[in-house]
C-alpha cells in the first residue's frame, strides 16, 4: 500500500476508480448509480467524462501550477535587485541585504518574504565550512598488563541490597583493559579517602602497579568533589608508579 505524502492536500482517486466510473457510466448506468459504487461526487464523474476520450492517460491529473503569478509576488525588477545584491557578495545574510535593499532600493517588503525568496532561489548566507569531517578512531587496548586501568564508581539501590545493614553503599570497580580482569569493593560513602583506598587495594589486589597513570575514571555519580577526587587520585597513582 503506497503512503500519502504530506504534500497533497487532498485525497485523489486512483486512475483505475476513474477509468471504471467512466465506463460504468458511459454504458448507460444512472449518474447516482456509478457515485454510490465509486464513492465519487458528480462533479468530479462529469469532469472525467468531458476528459475522457477512450485511453487512461487521458484521465491523469494535469499541473496544478497556476498559469499567473500571484498579484503580490516579487516583481522582475525586485528579483534582480536580490540576484545582484547576492552576485556581488554571495555570503551577504538576509538581515544585511534586507537593510541594502531598503535603504538603496525602493523595497517595502517583510523580512519574511525576503527570506522565503532567498531561500526559494538556492541561496545561502552561510559559507562553506573548511572543516574537515571527524574520522572516528579505533579504541586503544593495551596487550600488555599495567598500562591501562578503568575505575567506575556506582550507587547500589537499595532494592539491589540483600543485606540487613541500613546503611548506603557504593561499589567501586577496577579493571585491567588488557586482562578484562576486575576487582570490586564496596564503601559506605564516595569520597577521596575511599578512591584512594580502592587504588591501594586494586594494586594488592592485581599484584603488580601502573606502569603510566593512564587511569580512567568513569563517575556516574554527579558530587561537588568529583574534581578534587580526580586530581588527588592522579597524583596519587604518579607517586605509586
Amino acid at each position: 500500500m503506497n503512503s500519502i505524502t504530506h504534500s497533497k492536500r487532498y485525497l485523489p482517486h486512483t486512475i483505475d476508480t476513474r477509468f471504471y466510473a467512466v465506463k460504468l457510466y458511459c454504458g448507460g448506468s444512472s449518474v447516482q448509480f456509478v457515485c454510490r459504487k465509486y464513492h465519487i461526487s458528480k462533479a468530479s464523474l462529469m469532469r472525467w467524462n468531458k476528459r475522457f476520450d477512450g485511453n487512461k492517460d487521458s484521465l491523469r491529473d494535469k499541473s496544478h501550477r497556476p498559469l499567473s503569478s500571484h498579484p503580490n509576488a516579487h516583481t522582475d525588477i525586485e528579483l534582480k535587485w536580490i540576484h545582484d545584491l547576492h552576485r556581488r557578495n554571495p555570503h551577504i545574510s538576509i538581515c544585511e541585504m534586507y537593510g541594502k535593499l531598503r535603504s538603496q532600493k525602493d523595497y517595502s517588503r517583510h523580512p519574511g518574504s525576503l527570506y522565503r525568496v532567498y531561500k526559494a532561489l538556492g541561496f545561502s548566507s552561510k559559507a562553506p565550512s573548511t572543516k574537515k569531517k571527524r574520522k572516528p578512531q579505533k579504541y586503544h587496548t593495551p596487550k600488555s598488563l599495567g598500562i591501562k586501568w578503568q575505575l567506575d564508581v556506582i550507587y547500589i539501590p537499595r532494592v539491589c541490597y540483600v543485606g540487613e545493614m541500613p546503611d548506603k553503599f557504593y561499589q567501586y570497580t577496577m579493571i585491567d583493559e588488557a586482562s578484562r580482569q576486575r576487582f570490586t569493593y564496596p564503601y559506605r560513602e564516595q569520597s577521596s579517602y575511599s578512591t584512594i583506598d580502592f587504588v591501594k587495594r586494586a594494586i594488592a589486589y592485581f599484584g603488580y602497579k601502573l606502569k603510566s597513570s593512564k587511569l580512567i575514571m568513569v563517575l556516574k555519580l554527579h558530587i561537588p568533589e568529583i574534581v578534587a577526587v580526580y586530581i588527588r587520585l592522579i597524583a596519587f597513582v604518579k607517586l605509586a608508579c
